[in-house]
């Protein structure tokens, strides 16, 4: 399971896109964000009262 979420996260990227693990862990720390961030969104995510909520 944990090779196929992997493989869904880095879609289309075979190849590594920097030298070194620090920089590649920071490159796929950063799409994950993302991805919740639009998860999220999808799910309703506003601001209500200067707070996140999800509707």
């Amino acid at each position: 399971m944990v090779e196929r979420s992997i493989a869904w996260l880095t879609r289309g990227n075979r190849r590594v896109r920097h030298r070194g693990i620090s920089r590649n862990n920071a490159w796929l720390q950063l799409r994950i964000a993302g991805l919740n961030l639009r998860r999220l969104l999808n799910l309703g995510l506003t601001t209500y009262k200067g707070s996140w909520a999800l509707a």
